[in-house]
């Protein structure tokens, strides 16, 4: 059988004639019929050519990975005790789940405090104005997208191609300062393309603004952005704003391929990523001097080489936060394929995370604190990364299940005001405040604040407030009452896969 999937996939809304009967190998129907229409991803190829290589409908819609993993984090369960407290008092009448304390700090010099080990990965689409404010409701790190600027209609740049006004990066700031107590923290991520337009010295410049994150890879992963432009003067107008444009519209072959009324196909490309040491050492410099507290970087399954190098990276120049991106996670930028054929799996990548990390760290080197990412959305999987990855995964990445979250709440209170309440929902309430269990609770916490309150940042952080009661649930189930005494113990392997898993981590 087949890990991979089919030709046919939600992706590019395709599907197969026969989907009962298949080609594993190929993915394709076992019999293609010359009456066939082009249902499958070959038939809307033969159409639309190099665009079905990406989902379609990316700006309103998020994708993850349709691949079968052969392995992954249920080929654990979760351990239990009956005796003992770590970090609290062995005392029935006062040790309980209400004791158990999720906090934790990240940083150098500088730390940022998080109610619970949570980080919503890089998001600049869908319910980004409700995924910032809930992050900041619940206490936790949020990181706007890269590209950020290109949403923004009043983009302006100067002469030399760098960005002067991007009043979208103060508004998407704000979403988050205004509900800010002091625990989590905004982020702008900023890839190839960022850094050549200036965009993280104009958002330190011009917003309070305390934490970047630089990203290894482009777009969704591992490959450059890549987009379709619709018109000569489009392709110019990107041009003179510093992006790639192929084939580059200001040649003279392609002049006179317009004058003669050729059809030319123009693409916008991303910058892949041309760094090394001191390339870097110079930028996290020149932005801790425009005022950047901590520094993050982004990294997601690469080759093996490349991991253990932007880790010693991260050592040396006392990078905060690093975040692993593994494959079956989600995204909206990547190529399908990517998405499904590309990277190691969340698990595994944690494996070869830990194994660097103790490397560097039995040579003396600063650990920063690491994050991993990728299908990870309730607190099972939650607990068992920490656990796995003890003592050097101290949080995860949740960016499908937290934008999930914003925008289903959002949703249903759109419907419960225009009086279309969820039949499902009747048997919470009538009203919006009342079948939305956390809404009073915040709006009393923010009862000063000018702005109404969305049920889309309530719906996440009423999300985060269940994974982070489901962890404490899980932890005093095994009588850990503080992250710091999670380790492998913590988890039981059900697969010969899962115990040579513990075991290799056990021989670090």
């Amino acid at each position: 059988m087949s890990l991979s999937p089919n030709l046919a996939t939600t992706f590019t809304n395709t599907k197969l004639r026969t989907p009962n009967n298949i080609c594993d190998l190929s993915g394709m129907c076992s019999v293609c019929s010359d009456k066939c229409s082009g249902l499958c991803e070959i038939g809307l190829s033969a159409v639309r050519g190099f665009e079905v290589a990406y989902p379609y409908n990316t700006a309103t819609q998020q994708f993850a990975s349709e691949k079968k993993y052969p392995f992954d984090f249920s080929h654990f369960n979760i351990n239990g005790r009956v005796f003992g407290a770590m970090g609290a008092a062995e005392d029935a009448e006062q040790t309980n789940v209400h004791t158990v304390d999720i906090a934790c700090e990240i940083g150098y010099s500088r730390k940022i405090k998080l109610k619970a080990p949570i980080i919503l990965p890089a998001m600049a689409k869908l319910n980004w104005p409700d995924y910032y404010s809930g992050a900041a409701m619940a206490g936790v790190m949020v990181v706007i997208g890269e590209n950020a600027i290109r949403n923004d209609p009043n983009l302006k740049y100067d002469s030399d191609g760098k960005v002067v006004h991007a009043p979208i990066l103060g508004e998407m700031i704000d979403c988050f300062r205004r509900y800010d107590s002091g625990y989590g923290d905004i982020v702008l991520q900023v890839n190839a393309d960022d850094i050549v337009a200036g965009t993280a010295e104009y958002a330190l410049k011009n917003f309070p603004l305390k934490t970047i994150e630089i990203k290894f890879g482009q777009a969704a992963k591992g490959i450059q952005h890549v987009a379709p432009v619709a018109s000569y003067e489009e392709a110019l107008l990107l041009n003179s704003r510093g992006w790639l444009v192929f084939p580059d519209p200001l040649s003279e072959e392609v002049k006179e391929a317009i004058d003669r009324g050729d059809d030319c196909q123009f693409m916008q490309y991303g910058r892949l990523p041309m760094w090394n040491e001191s390339i870097l050492e110079v930028l996290i410099t020149k932005y801790r001097n425009l005022g950047a507290e901590n520094i993050l970087f982004k990294m997601a399954g690469y080759d093996v080489g490349d991991i253990r190098r932007v880790l010693k990276i991260a050592s040396m120049n006392h990078i905060a936060l690093v975040t692993f991106d593994g494959a079956g996670g989600g995204t909206g930028h990547s190529p399908c394929k990517m998405m499904n054929e590309w990277s190691y799996p969340t698990i595994e990548l944690e494996k070869i995370v830990h194994t660097i990390t103790n490397n560097i760290e039995q040579e003396g080197g600063w650990i920063p604190a690491i994050a991993m990412a990728g299908g990870i959305a309730m607190e099972d999987t939650l607990f068992k990364t920490i656990a796995l990855g003890a003592p050097y995964i101290k949080m995860v990445g949740i960016g499908r299940g937290a934008m999930a979250a914003a925008m289903s709440g959002k949703v249903i209170g759109n419907l419960i005001q225009e009086g279309k309440t969820p039949q499902t929902h009747l048997a919470f309430g009538n009203d919006a405040d009342t079948i939305f269990r956390e809404a009073k609770q915040i709006k009393s916490r923010y009862k000063n604040n000018d702005a109404p309150i969305s049920y889309g940042a309530i719906g996440l952080y009423s999300y985060i407030s269940r994974l982070s009661f489901g962890l404490k649930l899980l932890m005093t189930l095994n009588r850990k009452f503080k992250l710091e005494y999670i380790d492998q113990s913590d988890v039981i392997p059900l697969t010969k896969e899962a115990r040579k898993y513990l075991s290799d981590l056990s021989a670090l």
